[in-house]
C-alpha cells in the first residue's frame, strides 16, 4: 500500500497542542481524515482520528495494525506538515 497524497490544515489560532489536521491518500483510492498532528514536549507526534465515547474515553476509528505503517504515515504527514510550515512563512 502506497500513500499517494498528503493535504495538511494548518491550525494556528488553537490555544491547546494541535498544531494541523491532515488528510491521507492510499493508492489514490481511500483516504482517511481527520489525523492531528500535535506538540508535547518540543516533538511532534501524529495522532490517528478517534471520536470520544459516552464515558469521555476516546477510541481511535482508523489506524495501522503494525508499527511499519504507523511509522510510514508520520513521517509522510510530518513532511508535508514542514512543507507547509515553510509555505506559510512565506
Amino acid at each position: 500500500m502506497e500513500i499517494t497524497e498528503v493535504r495538511i490544515t494548518l491550525i494556528s489560532e488553537r490555544k491547546d497542542e494541535v498544531r494541523a489536521f491532515a488528510s491521507v491518500a492510499f493508492d489514490h483510492s481511500f483516504v482517511v481524515r481527520g489525523l492531528k498532528v500535535i506538540e508535547k514536549k518540543d516533538r511532534f507526534n501524529v495522532y490517528m482520528p478517534d471520536r470520544k465515547r459516552k464515558d469521555g474515553s476516546t477510541v481511535d476509528v482508523a489506524f495501522p495494525i503494525n508499527n511499519t505503517m504507523r511509522q510510514c504515515i508520520e513521517v509522510k504527514v510530518l513532511e508535508k506538515y514542514e512543507e507547509e510550515l515553510k509555505k506559510d512563512e512565506k
